[in-house]
């Protein structure tokens, strides 16, 4: 473990309770067995084997605290945690409830990296501990703080229905998610022959029936002739979305197949900042926004980016982290979809509750989580800013 140095405590600090103590994680979660989807078939990305965690806690004066993560999946780990170790002493000294103006501080503290990628993320963790911290000394929920619309979300589940997956197994884990709650199924499609992808989505529709929402994500894999085909083809099997059919960047074409289409288009979990999902909202690329808490910096810059979705419409379906996610979507006007992944339950001592396809948001102070003995096993390096009370 290491120590970074401190600067004093600002002169403009407010009085009363401060920022003095914060401890830096990198925590590598292993998964049961290595996950293919398209970008793995293709021949772009290796299977994936772990996730990179990046943990925040902290500590004031008065003896407040906060948990805050963000993470990486395949690459990047050592380098959030690297700038989260050099952007942290900032935060010494100052008053936590000023959340927007530490964002900023955080933001210029590493701008000549730029103000998305890797930087915001490595801020994210920063950022979302200050809203858990916040939430907890006025004993709410981080939904109820910040106004929630539901006591619930209807969920559906991803983990289950991977491309490394065999079909018959898939068939299982579809019927043990719906089964245990979940309210609806994703199915990872993408592959280079389009005639398995049809197969499986058919073979699945067929085996759940037409009453269960079903999704599918080709994860940016299709070109835009093969998109035009694909969506077609879906439009069958009366999906609840299509999601990421293009490149995570191409807006023009994402907004042609949400103009061509009845089956809604999905996309936005690849952005990472709200100035990138303004510029799909207005290109009117999605039907549905994904935004991403930890990938777009934090609670702060996912506030700005649902307000603009509400207003321009969108429905709201955020991409993985459900331990933060469920809170968030909970407070979004119009009824959403939270992903339900189980990959990061170990982390935690807390589980969340899944009843009549959809899930239940904590009512615990908070995100409602704490650290599990796990997660601390796996952390491989961490850094502590400041003096612990």
């Amino acid at each position: 473990m290491t120590t970074a140095s401190s600067p004093l405590a600002s002169a403009a600090a407010a009085p009363g309770d401060r920022i003095t103590w914060l401890r830096v994680s990198s925590c590598y979660l292993p998964l049961a067995q290595p996950i293919s989807d398209a970008k793995v078939l293709t021949g772009r990305q290796k299977p994936m084997t772990e996730i990179a965690m990046l943990f925040v806690e902290v500590q004031t004066a008065q003896g407040h605290q906060g948990l805050g993560f963000s993470y990486s999946k395949r690459a990047g780990g050592p380098g959030q945690f690297a700038h989260a170790r050099e952007i942290a002493p900032v935060l010494i000294g100052e008053d936590p409830s000023d959340i927007a103006k530490l964002w900023d501080k955080l933001c210029w503290a590493g701008a000549s990296v730029g103000r998305s990628g890797l930087s915001t993320q490595a801020i994210g963790a920063f950022d979302v501990a200050l809203w858990d911290l916040k939430a907890k000394r006025a004993g709410l929920s981080l939904a109820k703080l910040l106004g929630s619309h539901r006591d619930s979300v209807r969920c559906y589940n991803t983990s289950g229905g991977f491309l490394h997956t065999p079909l018959e197994e898939l068939l299982v884990n579809a019927s043990h998610s719906i089964g245990r709650g979940i309210g609806g199924i994703k199915l990872k499609v993408g592959q280079p022959d389009g005639a398995l992808d049809v197969h499986r989505v058919e073979a699945v529709r067929k085996h759940l029936g037409d009453a269960v929402p079903i999704m599918v994500d080709a994860n940016q894999q299709w070109d835009r002739p093969t998109a035009q085909r694909m969506c077609r083809t879906f439009e069958q099997f009366n999906l609840v979305w299509i999601e990421e059919p293009l490149d995570a960047y191409d807006h023009e074409g994402h907004a042609a197949l949400a103009l061509q289409f009845d089956t809604p288009i999905a996309t936005g979990e690849m952005l990472t900042s709200a100035a990138e999902h303004g510029d799909l909202i207005r290109h009117k690329a999605a039907d549905y926004l994904m935004p991403d808490g930890p990938r777009v910096g934090g609670i702060t810059p996912f506030l700005k980016i649902a307000a603009k979705a509400e207003d321009a419409g969108l429905m709201l379906a955020p991409h993985f982290a459900m331990e933060l996610h469920v809170h968030l979507a909970a407070a979004y006007p119009k009824e959403p979809w939270v992903e339900h992944f189980e990959w990061l339950e170990p982390l935690f001592n807390e589980r969340i509750e899944i009843a009549n396809g959809r899930m239940l948001v904590p009512q615990r102070p908070g995100l409602g989580i704490s650290l599990s003995d796990q997660a601390r096993a796996w952390v491989r390096e961490s850094c502590e800013v400041g003096a612990k009370g």
